[in-house]
């Protein structure tokens, strides 16, 4: 089959390499029908993640159609059209059964870490994909949702809703300010409304991202290139701070605006992935009594973010922006990596027949 393979920082190629097989008795073969890139794959190819090994298939986002099934899967079968979730669960470790399934503990790829596709095992930009303890890590595509709509459950909507909206702690009435209006980003302010904010302020460099950003759930939107930026943020909260920053660019210069923006008793949600070391100074934020949360998606609303794409409450298809054939990889890969040139939100790459 042919996959997209990791050679080392900068570099990866899309070359034949040998079909997955069922390596245990909970395992699954995935057709990949489609698949995509996030802003973590290009972390990868900075050389950020440097637990990722050279000769690994990237990616971790996919939509599929089951073509081999292990003897122990009991809720699927072959021929299930099914989402693959960036987190792998195995279902009965101590951290999957309290939900923490970015922590599971089974031994699949590393015990205690559950991204494992294109980190620590083989990941889905490619044909086929095994996927581990598959009860618990697929979930079942119902008629009328697409592949389109789907591949954006794998990852970022569960991402930008539990560890931006829902660690920010957001509440009916909350003033919510995203840094960032890359995909994550659109998509905390997508799902910031299931938890009754009544403000969405984006806040970006890129001006057609922050038009963008207003079909996506903001309610405002701030240029952060310009020279009064956080007086205009503040501005929109009587001078008091927004109720909660979610910062998703994965930055010190944009976790320290969030920080900067936040109210006194407010939270900051980091969603993005940090490269490189942020400065918190504790010094002046003890006093302000504000709540910062970080973390890795445990992919556990995905099933109820589903349902509300599948009854079109939530328009996932809004982050599709460009559309490629899997013999096209390199290409998606340029054009995601310069979104700002592009305008790319999300590419989505397909199996062709």
């Amino acid at each position: 089959m042919k996959a997209l393979v990791y050679q080392g920082p900068g570099k990866k190629q899309w070359m034949d390499v040998p079909m997955p097989q069922l390596a245990n008795p909970q395992d699954v073969i995935v057709r990949v029908d489609t698949t995509t890139i996030c802003g973590t794959d290009l972390h990868i190819l900075k050389g950020d993640v440097p637990a990722v090994q050279i000769g690994r298939i990237l990616g971790h986002e996919g939509v599929g159609t089951i073509s081999e099934i292990g003897t122990g899967v009991r809720d699927f079968a072959v021929g299930d059209r099914v989402i693959v979730s960036c987190i792998k669960s195995c279902g009965h470790c101590v951290n999957c059964r309290s939900g923490l399934y970015s922590h599971c503990l089974g031994a699949e790829g590393a015990s205690g870490i559950g991204w494992v596709f294109g980190h620590l095992i083989d990941g889905t930009q490619a044909e086929y994909v095994r996927v581990p303890y598959a009860d618990n890590s697929l979930h079942k595509l119902p008629d009328g949702v697409t592949d389109v709509q789907a591949v954006m459950l794998s990852d970022i909507l569960p991402t930008g809703f539990e560890i931006g909206v829902l660690a920010g702690q957001v509440k009916p009435g909350d003033v919510v300010a995203v840094v960032g209006a890359g995909p994550v980003g659109l998509a905390a302010m997508m799902t910031a409304g299931l938890c009754g904010a009544a403000t969405v302020v984006a806040i970006d460099l890129d001006s057609g991202r922050l038009e963008q950003a207003r079909s996506f759930g903001a309610t405002d939107t701030v240029t952060s290139g310009t020279v009064d930026w956080k007086k205009q943020v503040l501005a929109l909260t009587d001078g008091a701070g927004v109720d909660v920053a979610i910062e998703a660019v994965g930055l010190p210069a944009t976790f320290s605006m969030a920080v900067d923006i936040v109210r006194p008793g407010g939270h900051v949600a980091n969603v993005g992935v940090h490269g490189k070391a942020v400065e918190l100074h504790l010094e002046e934020l003890w006093i302000r009594n504000i709540t910062i949360s970080m973390g890795l998606v445990n992919a556990n609303t995905t099933p109820m973010l589903l349902k509300l794409v599948a009854s079109h409450k939530i328009a996932a298809e809004r982050f599709a922006t460009h559309f490629f054939t899997f013999e096209q990889m390199q290409e998606a890969y340029e054009t995601f990596s310069n979104a700002a040139t592009t305008k790319a939100l999300k590419v989505v790459i397909s199996r062709v027949g």
